[in-house]
């Protein structure tokens, strides 16, 4: 049989609408399906690494924020600080930067779906989609890129599985209508948890709390007594800067025992996620989009699964061992050792800006 579309991308979030961009710029036929109207808000802390801004621009799409200039990683009077030797990243709110790329999508005449896939049926040739909104619809591809908890990674069979309870971690985002008083993302190292501090304009900050559940802005920012008066806590933890909804996301890692099944591909969140350590979630998932797009017009999904582990070689290898240090007896060695060592600290930080 015919299928309805060429590519049915399953989620749409920035990634997800990113893959939609690349598919009809490839001349695919697309569609994306997605329940929830955009702009959709998240739990992340919303800084753009050089590499994907360089990417965003490259297409044209540059959403207001503020100009980020390197990462400096904070714990009590220690500070390690490296500015980008390439380029600049940029801070934008969430709900800022998926608005713009959902404009982008309806400029393009991109058909998105109010509807969510509940079924998946694969075929030689083509894959049938089910569920509300969507009666039957029939892709001979379909990209899965519907987040953290993706439910086409587990209808197809490649989620490997809940990582252990105790080292599971969570997310909770807030905004703080205050002027930045750095250009650079702090990770503000506490005992317990990472916060991540984002100019996202000229009077607004992200304050993102990275921690084991049940970790609370605060008991962290009573570890972080200068981050509490710069947003003018007080005892509970509350400011009166604050604006917006408190959003909370996790458990952040996601494991997957492989990127494609048949005609199904994953990009973004849901392909994999180690933590949020390093912030390039999105530059990796853009790069993930635009490689599978490319296999898709190639016919060779397993392509797209070579591609994904070189794509992420760095960012495993180096996330992954930040992570396993700052769930180890080694927490509180990480910031002393990259002010030791500045060369080392000024590389890593480099090779993930890309």
């Amino acid at each position: 049989m015919t299928p309805d579309v060429q590519v049915a991308v399953v989620g749409g979030g920035p990634i997800g609408l990113m893959t939609a961009l690349f598919a009809a710029d490839a001349g695919l036929d697309v569609v994306v399906i997605e329940p929830r109207e955009a702009p959709i808000d998240k739990a992340c802390g919303e800084g753009l690494m050089p590499g994907a801004w360089r990417l965003l621009r490259r297409l044209g799409l540059e959403p207001p924020g503020a100009d980020l200039l390197g990462v400096a990683y904070v714990q009590g009077a220690r500070r390690a600080e490296h500015r980008f030797e390439r380029g600049i990243g940029r801070g934008v709110k969430r709900t800022t930067l998926h608005a713009a790329i959902a404009a982008r999508v309806a400029e393009r005449g991109i058909r998105v779906v109010r509807g969510r896939a509940d079924a998946i049926t694969q075929h030689d040739s083509y894959v049938i989609l089910g569920g509300p909104g969507l009666e039957t619809l029939t892709a001979a591809h379909v990209v899965g890129a519907d987040g953290l908890h993706s439910r086409v990674r587990e209808l197809v069979g490649l989620g490997a599985g809940p990582q252990r309870a105790s080292r599971r971690r969570f997310g909770v985002r807030r905004h703080y209508a205050l002027a930045p008083w750095s250009d650079l993302i702090e990770v503000r190292w506490t005992p317990s948890a990472e916060f991540y501090v984002t100019p996202l304009g000229p009077d607004l900050v992200g304050l993102a709390l990275l921690g084991r559940r049940g970790a609370s802005f605060e008991s962290a920012l009573a570890d972080e007594p200068e981050l509490a008066e710069r947003i003018g806590a007080d005892a509970d933890g509350e400011s009166p800067a604050q604006v917006g909804h408190v959003r909370g996301a996790g458990p952040l890692q996601q494991r997957t025992r492989a990127r494609t099944a048949g005609r199904v591909l994953l990009v973004g969140d849901a392909s994999g996620y180690v933590d949020a350590l390093t912030g390039e979630g999105l530059r990796l998932g853009i790069a993930q989009a635009e490689a599978a797009v490319a296999a898709v017009v190639a016919e060779d999904p397993r392509g797209y699964e070579r591609e994904w582990t070189h794509i992420t070689r760095d960012f495993r290898m180096l996330t992954g061992g930040l992570v396993t240090a700052a769930g180890s007896p080694l927490r509180t060695a990480i910031v002393p050792t990259a002010v030791r060592l500045p060369r080392v600290y000024a590389g890593i930080v480099e090779r993930l800006a890309r």
